[in-house]
């Protein structure tokens, strides 16, 4: 039996790969394009000089405003300090940030995809750069199917210099965030920088270059996962951009539409121009109503009003809409744009929660920690006198920029007990005063014994209160006393 496949005459065998098109975006002016342009102003703008903006902190602390300092765990959002423990700031940002981007979906569909997505906005700027080298889309189409030439090679050599241009400045940018920012410029222009900064700049410079300037709609349509699961979170009151077939079809040609009109026959206002989709960066034609592909950028929607105005017919053939609506304008009724309901409700009331404890707990934050962790083997120790001996570690944490002392007292014990503090010599009233460094942590063995008279249980509750000697900042910490239980 012969194991080839035979393909018969007339046969058309199964693609199972197709090669991607190459799409050429053509430019467009309008309310959507500039709204597009003013967030990449901002958003560039904020990611690009935010590291060199300056906060004053007081001394022994760095006055970079946004910094996240690894070498001392450390993280710095202007007035707001972030320590390693209070990891919760950040899981409550990230519920902040997913939620936001469900409300999105729910008011308006991928409009986070087209205004705000970091893929987006990068490939907004590269493509602008290659219109002002090579020219708009008819241009750069016409220099694609060019045989190679000097003019040719002058306009790529130059484009793709200012493609690598912004990928460096954009992973150069990046890691100011991790250290000094003028310090580290300084380090990297003299070659004196870490190499992990070097590293870093070079994998965020080749991804940028690669994703804004050569993957672009692919990595929207193919790599990114949120298209699909927003999908399954939008319902039929989510504003997409929709073309209104009702008003536009049947389309045609101006010519054959104005003759259709003459003769009393119906006729859509679209002409089939094709401006909707040659706008579109990720080549889809909006026509064929809502896509997958579709980032909701509103790009055709400047491009069709565009026309229409010329052409004198009414803009809004393209606009953000519901296709409720679209039935609602056949059936004669007024359209219902319901942006405030259940879903969106519950997504902005969540936000809102989430934001006040976020920020009641900053409010109410302490600048002082303890923790204390008992000894494992043994539980305790019964002296020759009687008495019994517990031991711990107990942790102090000082988050102010001076040096403080606290007072450690054990509560739940009986009187007499005696409370030691290895390595710590000051005491008052019997209980140590520990000194802990500005901005650090400092780690102490205690020593707790109570009188070998007391017949203690097998576990007694117990509290670590330590007291700042000068603010009287309170924190507390539980644990328990363990004995034979026995006696």
């Amino acid at each position: 039996m012969s194991t080839d496949t035979e393909t018969h005459e007339g046969d058309h065998p199964e693609e199972w790969f197709a090669s991607a098109k190459k799409i050429y975006p053509m430019a467009t002016h309008g309310l959507f394009r500039r709204i597009k342009w003013g967030l990449l102003f901002v958003t560039l703008g904020i990611y690009y000089f935010l590291p060199f903006v300056r906060y004053d902190r007081g001394p022994n602390a760095p006055n970079q405003a946004v910094l996240v300092d690894i070498e001392n765990t450390r993280g710095y959002f202007f007035f707001i300090e972030i320590w390693p423990q209070e990891v919760y700031y950040l899981t409550g940002l990230l519920i902040i940030a997913a939620v936001t981007l469900f409300l999105m979906n729910a008011v308006a569909g991928r409009i986070w995809c087209g205004y705000l997505c970091p893929q987006t906005v990068w490939t907004d700027l590269f493509l602008w750069v290659e219109r002002q080298i090579e020219g708009d889309r008819r241009e750069r189409i016409v220099l694609d199917n060019q045989p190679w030439s000097f003019s040719k090679v002058r306009k790529r050599a130059t484009k793709h210099f200012f493609w690598l241009m912004i990928a460096w400045w954009t992973g150069g940018a990046w890691v100011l965030y991790f250290n000094d920012a003028p310090t580290l410029v300084w380090q990297l222009l003299t070659f004196q920088a870490p190499l992990a900064a070097y590293t870093w700049i070079a994998i965020l410079t080749s991804t940028t270059y690669l994703l804004a300037g050569f993957m672009r709609e692919q990595v929207c349509i193919y790599m990114c996962p949120w298209p699909r699961i927003q999908a399954a979170l939008t319902d039929e009151k989510a504003l997409n951009v929709t073309y209104r077939w009702d008003r536009g079809e049947p389309r045609g040609s101006l010519k054959e539409n104005k003759k259709l009109e003459a003769q009393g026959l119906p006729a859509g206002d679209c002409i089939d121009c094709h401006q909707c989709f040659h706008v579109c960066p990720t080549g889809v034609d909006i026509r064929k109503g809502i896509q997958l592909d579709c980032i909701q950028c509103g790009l055709c929607i400047d491009a069709c009003d565009n026309v229409m105005m010329k052409v004198g017919k009414p803009t809004g053939l393209i606009g953000y809409d519901t296709d409720e609506n679209i039935e609602r304008r056949i059936e004669g009724k007024e359209p219902v744009y319901e942006i405030v309901r259940v879903r969106t409700v519950i997504y902005a009331a969540i936000i809102a929660v989430v934001g006040a404890i976020m920020l009641f707990v900053l409010i109410n934050r302490d600048f002082a920690d303890i923790s204390v962790l008992h000894d494992r083997n043994p539980v305790f120790v019964e002296q020759s006198d009687g008495s019994v001996r517990n031991g711990y570690t107990v942790r102090l944490s000082n988050k102010r920029r001076h040096e403080r002392s606290f007072m450690l007292h054990v509560e739940g014990m009986p009187p007499n007990t005696l409370v030691e503090a290895v390595g710590v010599d000051a005491i008052f009233a019997g209980r140590p005063i520990i000194s802990v460094g500005p901005d650090t942590t400092r780690e102490v063995r205690i020593l707790v014994t109570s009188p070998h008279w007391e017949k203690m249980p097998h576990s007694t509750p117990v509290t670590f209160r330590i007291t700042e000697s000068v603010m009287g900042e309170v924190i507390t910490a539980k644990d328990t006393f363990k004995a034979p239980g026995d006696r």
